[in-house]
């Protein structure tokens, strides 16, 4: 059941890259950001990198990984994945789930638990994201 909010972020798109496509696939875009936001209540920065590709159908497939830090050293890493469609004004959008590791006090309420994320980029360089606790 799709659970609490449990994580909000804003920030930039810090670099952009188009890597060649493998086994015949489409070229991937790969994407680098920096956010800030609240993690469980916790406030955090929050480093990452994605990859997308073009389907067929015209969305997005992607996939990424990142680190977050709290204050006082607490800290976590995540992996994702989801789908993404064009926005009107040039951006993209994402909808998908997100899976964390960590061993900080702060963040035990992730252990064993499954994210469920909204994740917007703007055209201009920003970047949204909210999470939900999927138990």
């Amino acid at each position: 059941m799709l659970g609490d909010l449990i994580a909000e972020e804003q920030g930039r798109i810090t670099g952009r890259r188009v890597l060649p496509g493998e086994h015949g696939l489409p070229p991937t875009v790969e994407t680098s950001y920096a956010a800030s936001g609240t993690l469980l209540g916790v406030p955090v920065q929050d480093m990452g990198t994605y990859t997308a590709r073009l389907r067929d159908d015209g969305t997005l497939e992607g996939g990424g990984q990142g680190v977050l830090m709290g204050p006082g050293g607490a800290h976590a890493s995540w992996r994702g994945h989801g789908v993404g469609t064009f926005t009107e004004s040039g951006g993209n959008s994402f909808r998908g789930s997100v899976v964390y590791e960590t061993d900080s006090p702060e963040f035990a309420g992730l252990r064993g638990v499954a994210g469920v994320f909204e994740w917007e980029n703007s055209v201009d360089g920003e970047v949204a994201g909210k999470l939900w606790a999927w138990r």
